[in-house]
């Protein structure tokens, strides 16, 4: 597949996101790699793999746990919460801001989607509503089982343990950081009048439903600044077993009590023929980045086309980045890119994730 952007391209103009100036549109999405060390410290090749792809306008990195019981979906994947998960993002951010890049980090609690032989907790979401689905632990592929209600109580705490991953992530070097209230996850969980069944102040109403997305944004904002802030929303996704009977007000309800706040961005996982796009668009006056989904992430046309009319203000690619580390420079010239290896997305080493070949290497010659 081959895509040229014209050099006065919309996707390949700068955009100041809060308080950040992102040198094109096209930012890196977040993708789950599955290469962490057992205790959710980043690899020894997190550094080399992020700083190969900063030619984005900004990376937001793979989901990052906040804390113990918030890993636990999948095997080897990061979190934020010990001096040592910081220290080895620090590594990270220093590699990406010296490759001339910008990164967010992204910032995740998974609820009911942990496996307690991943978390090594129980398992906790707004309800006591499984997903039903299965995790591949350790031992083998498994049922995800009926997760705990979480107390009213134990929310603050929750809130507290994003505010306190936010802090860690700036001061490891980080841009910003990015809440992932999307894709099935606890944020979304509670957001859903489908696995929310809660009749406190965080379940019923569209209000209460969004009431801990809300919190944890503001709680982030006050601490790292709301500049420094984007928040992650996939109305109506289906992702990690979820259904959602309301797709809009949740959504309505949260844009409208944390719109105030001045964010860098709003990042929308959705299809834009979908009818709920033009509703949050319509909602948000802020810098929207869309990520249409992995199936088409790569078609930039569509997305040019957003960005040229000022429907979006930036485009968020998966696994266009994931195998094009050079990803801009390719489109720069309209050069072909390389195919992502789907057997290696989640494999440890190497393989498949910091050895993708840039137009640079294809230009070497070969050793006599």
């Amino acid at each position: 597949m081959t895509f040229k952007l014209d050099g006065d391209a919309a996707l390949l103009k700068p955009i100041q996101v809060g308080a950040t100036t992102a040198e094109n549109r096209i930012f890196m999405a977040p993708l789950t790699r599955s290469r962490a060390q057992s205790d959710g410290t980043p690899s020894e090749l997190a550094a080399q793999y992020y700083a190969q792809r900063a030619s984005a306008g900004i990376i937001i990195s793979e989901a990052t746990a906040v804390s113990q019981g918030g890993n636990g979906a999948y095997v080897n994947t990061p979190g934020n919460y010990t001096d040592r998960h910081q220290e080895k993002w620090a590594e990270v951010a220093d590699a990406v801001h010296d490759a001339g890049g910008r990164m967010f980090m992204q910032l995740w609690h998974v609820g009911r989607m942990a496996h307690p032989e991943i978390s090594g907790v129980e398992s906790v979401a707004p309800s006591a509503v499984a997903a039903d689905m299965s995790a591949h632990t350790p031992t083998g592929k498994k049922p995800l089982p009926v997760p705990r209600a979480l107390g009213t109580t134990e929310l603050a705490p929750i809130v507290e343990q994003f505010r306190a991953a936010a802090r860690r992530a700036v001061d490891a070097g980080m841009d910003g950081v990015e809440i992932h209230a999307a894709n099935g996850y606890l944020l979304h969980q509670f957001a859903s009048d489908v696995t929310n069944r809660r009749t406190d102040a965080y379940g019923g109403s569209p209000e209460n439903r969004a009431r801990l997305a809300a919190e944890v944004v503001e709680a982030v904002a006050a601490e790292i600044g709301a500049g420094r802030v984007g928040l992650r929303i996939s109305p109506g996704n289906t992702a990690g077993g979820m259904a959602e009977v309301d797709t809009v007000g949740v959504y309505e309800a949260l844009l409208n009590r944390i719109s105030a706040l001045d964010m860098a961005y709003l990042h929308v996982l959705i299809d834009p023929s979908a009818p709920e796009f033009g509703t949050i668009r319509a909602l948000w006056s802020g810098t929207l980045v869309l990520n249409t989904g992995r199936n088409v992430d790569t078609k930039f046309c569509q997305l040019e086309e957003l960005a040229e009319w000022g429907v979006i203000g930036a485009a968020a690619v998966g696994r266009g980045f994931l195998a094009n580390p050079d990803l801009i420079d390719r489109l720069r010239v309209g050069a072909e890119l390389n195919e992502p290896d789907v057997a290696t997305f989640y494999a440890p080493g190497p393989v498949g994730y910091t050895d993708y070949p840039t137009l640079a290497d294809l230009r070497q010659p070969e050793s006599a």
